[in-house]
Parts: C-alpha cells; sequence; structure tokens
C-alpha cells in the first residue's frame, strides 16, 4: 500500500510538470465536461477576513503590505503576520475570503485601490481557486500589474492543488490544471519586472514527502508545519525586495 501511495503521488507531479515544461491546452483540447477539476463551487457566504478601515489606512501610513488571498491565507495570515512583524517590521491589511477565484480578488484590490490607494508592496495569495478554469488566470494577472502600476512590487505565491478527498482522475486534473495556472504565472514573471513569485509549488514538489507533511488535504497547509513554510517563502521574498 505504501508503494501504491508513492506512485500515486509520482502521478500527479508528473502530469504538473508535464504542463509545467509544455505550451498551455487550448479550450478545444480541455475535457468536454470543463477542465476536469469540476466547477467552481458557491463562496460568496463562505468565510471571510477584512481588515478594517482604521487597520488599513494604518497600514499604508507605515508602509506595509496589502494581501488578498483565499481559504489557505485566510487560515494562515495571522501567523504570517506575526511572522513579518518579528523579522522585516512590516505589518499587514487582509482581503482574504474562502473560495475566492482570483477575478474577485483582483476586484477587491481595485476596490481597495479606488478608496484607499495602494502601499509599494502588494501580496497575492490567490491562484488555486483557478483549477476549474485555468485559462481565465492570466487576464487577472495582467489586470492586477495594471492596477499597481510599474513602481510597486507584487508578491505572488503559486499554488498547489490536488485534492486527496476526490477520485484519482480528479486529482489528476486539479495537478494538471496547478501546472497551467502556474505556468502563466511564470510567463508573467517575465513580462513584468516588478512581479515576484513566491515558489510554493517548487518547494513541495522538491521532495515527494513534503505533499502529505505540509499539506493537509492536497491544498490547504497543515498546522503548524506547511503554515510555517509557506509563511517562510512568503517572509523571504519580501525580505529580499
Amino acid at each position: 500500500m505504501a508503494e501504491q501511495g508513492k506512485t500515486t503521488r509520482r502521478r500527479l507531479l508528473m502530469a504538473g510538470a508535464v504542463v509545467a515544461g509544455s505550451s498551455v491546452l487550448t479550450a478545444e483540447q480541455a475535457f468536454a465536461d470543463g477542465y476536469g477539476s469540476g466547477p467552481l463551487g458557491p463562496y460568496l457566504n463562505s468565510s471571510r477576513v477584512i481588515s478594517s478601515d482604521e487597520q488599513i489606512r494604518m497600514v499604508l501610513a507605515q508602509s506595509g503590505l496589502f494581501m488578498f488571498g483565499d481559504s489557505i491565507a485566510l487560515q494562515d495570515a495571522k501567523s504570517l503576520a506575526e511572522r513579518l512583524g518579528s523579522r522585516t517590521q512590516d505589518v499587514l491589511a487582509v482581503n482574504n475570503w474562502t473560495g475566492r477565484p482570483t477575478e474577485h480578488g483582483v476586484d477587491a484590490l481595485a476596490a481597495w485601490a479606488a478608496t484607499y490607494g495602494l502601499p509599494t508592496r502588494i501580496l497575492m495569495a490567490l491562484g488555486s481557486n483557478d483549477i476549474f478554469t485555468p485559462p481565465a488566470f492570466a487576464a487577472q494577472i495582467n489586470r492586477t500589474m495594471s492596477l499597481v502600476g510599474t513602481t510597486r512590487t507584487v508578491y505572488w505565491v503559486n499554488v498547489q492543488v490536488s485534492r486527496t478527498k476526490y477520485s484519482l482522475e480528479t486529482q489528476i486534473a486539479d495537478q494538471r490544471n496547478t501546472g497551467w495556472v502556474n505556468l502563466q504565472l511564470a510567463e508573467a514573471n517575465r513580462r513584468y519586472p516588478n512581479l515576484r513569485v513566491v515558489h510554493w509549488a517548487e518547494f513541495l514538489a522538491a521532495k515527494i514527502d513534503r505533499l502529505t507533511m505540509y499539506l493537509r488535504d492536497g491544498v490547504h497547509t497543515t498546522v503548524p508545519l506547511g503554515q510555517d513554510a509557506r509563511n517562510e517563502l512568503i517572509v523571504q521574498a519580501i525580505a529580499a525586495g
């Protein structure tokens, strides 16, 4: 059974690696029922954490960071804020919403930009919910970079999704779509000098056991091990500038 589990994980990693090393699939080449990961579920009533007006303005005044994320960010942001405070003395304002795709996270970025203005650094922890419609992701990266302009830095955490509660076929589709999302982010990184990619997917892929050590369900971080590892990558990227 242990060997079978290792074989399954290798298949999932290889599926993502194939996409990362190839051109992006067209819609016509994708599965007839979508992209194989199923539909994005309803999320508008899901849990969220959004900083208060007072917190947002304080972060701007102290040249901190705005963070826009999904359920992983919602779970990990408090620990991240503490780590940033102790390591870089940065403060954080958050807009994290469970189940949210990147498009609606960028909507929130646009709303904060119009209401408050933006700090010099933005943290984007979005993309995991774009596996359901991978081709839509690139436009949202471009939209983000247009909103922030050329003088601000965007840190963007890439993704790893292979939901273990679903069938092997769905897990493989998740992994393939993960590679598709990450490839679009890598291509954007070559075009935007002020975009920094936080390489979470590569960290997990470096050792096969990390998928189970650092992820509790194929998506969300284990606490504290996965949470600390992901947050450390983010802090290192921010500290590097």
